[in-house]
């Protein structure tokens, strides 16, 4: 027999009002239950209508007031998305409090083809509201909201990443568009490059045709472009906010260790380490580095790590783990790591540098916290 999708009433708290907000650009699908009317109710605004949404909560909340005779407190949530967390500083300003859902972490039905549309999702998103609320373990998991000055401390380093893989695009292209000439490739991110590419010939003592040298003079100015807003980028003066300044000293600790340079300490910095983790497994969970057991009766098997945290952490973290075996080689990390892998295959070595980066991510996080230096590590010299 197939369930339907009829929407039940939810038994809460007598003095609370629920929302659950489905964001999408176009539309915000409000999803209510309010404690004078023991039914879900749905409300449908304009995508970013924010003064519609507080005017609609302040409506439903002075209804409620005069029914039951003391004004309900409002508890709010939605998903983490497109919209950022500008919606949750102005609800927790209103005096609403506000909760930020990892959507990925919300339950879903698991048929094949599952019925899915936003009032069925604002249902269930507040189902799980309330449920957390009753203190359910583990029925979703929460976003921890940066500060406005730590959101936009890290700008800069996620900006330094896509023009990084810009860069990389345009000397892959150019180099590929002369590859297909049979002719030298030289360096093109350097300015004189056209010039030098002007008298070069191909087997046939043949310059670059016309059509694809004004392709390459076309991608080449866009690598250029790209190449003056890096440097521009590492040039750009520090910010002064109390944010900044503390990430900035973490930075610095982080330097202080061999095989870290300041790419990596500013993108770990402002992606990870200006949170505050209560222990180590919160750490490697947020890296996304924790491992996924699949064990049902008689079948036990290892689908590998979650990667279920922050994408530009863990790539930062396994290509920091390559270095530390290079520039660390006293450590107890890289000892432990060529003992476990001597004589074995690729695969494995594999296998061994996540695990690898997991224990160091834990260690420079006992290091920031506690100041204890990695067993073994060794700290770059101080300069005269």
């Amino acid at each position: 027999m197939q369930a339907s999708h009829v929407s039940t009433p939810i038994k809460s708290n007598v003095s609370t009002i629920f929302v659950a907000i489905e964001l999408s650009q176009r539309s915000w699908l409000v999803t209510m239950h309010c404690p004078d009317k023991d039914k879900i109710s749905h409300h449908k605004l304009e995508g970013g209508d924010h003064v519609g949404l507080l005017t609609l909560i302040e409506r439903m909340r002075e209804r409620a007031a005069r029914t039951l005779g003391a004004v309900p407190a409002v508890v709010s949530c939605y998903e983490a998305g497109y919209d950022g967390f500008w919606l949750h500083r102005l609800l927790m300003a209103a005096g609403i409090t506000n909760h930020v859902f990892d959507p990925a972490s919300i339950a879903v039905d698991q048929r094949a083809r599952r019925v899915k549309t936003d009032r069925i999702d604002g249902e269930k998103m507040l189902r799980t509201l309330m449920a957390y609320l009753r203190g359910e373990p583990r029925v979703v998991r929460i976003v921890r909201v940066p500060t406005p000055e730590q959101e936009d401390a890290r700008r800069a380093s996620r900006e330094r990443g896509r023009l990084t893989k810009e860069q990389t695009a345009h000397t892959t292209r150019i180099k590929a568009l002369l590859r297909l000439l049979g002719m030298a490739v030289g360096n093109p991110r350097r300015h004189d490059w056209l010039t030098w590419l002007v008298k070069q010939r191909d087997w046939q003592g043949q310059a670059v045709p016309p059509q694809i040298m004004a392709e390459i003079k076309r991608e080449h100015a866009r690598l250029m472009l790209v190449r003056e807003q890096l440097d521009a980028l590492a040039q750009a003066p520090a910010d002064l906010t109390s944010a900044a300044a503390q990430m900035a000293q973490r930075s610095e600790l982080l330097l202080r260790l061999k095989s870290l340079g300041p790419a990596f300490t500013t993108t770990l910095t402002n992606e990870v380490f200006y949170k505050d983790f209560r222990n180590r497994r919160e750490v490697a969970s947020y890296f996304g580095l924790t491992p996924s057991p699949w064990q049902s009766g008689g079948i036990d098997r290892d689908q590998g790590i979650s990667k279920a945290g922050n994408p530009r952490a863990r790539c930062a973290a396994i290509e920091m783990a390559w270095l530390w075996l290079r520039h660390q080689p006293d450590s107890k990390l890289t000892q432990e790591y060529r003992r476990r892998t001597l004589n074995a295959s690729k695969r494995i070595k594999r296998v061994a540098i996540v695990a690898l980066a997991r224990k160091l991510i834990v260690a420079l996080w006992h290091y920031l916290t506690t100041g204890l230096v990695p067993e073994g590590a060794m700290l770059k010299t101080a300069e005269v």
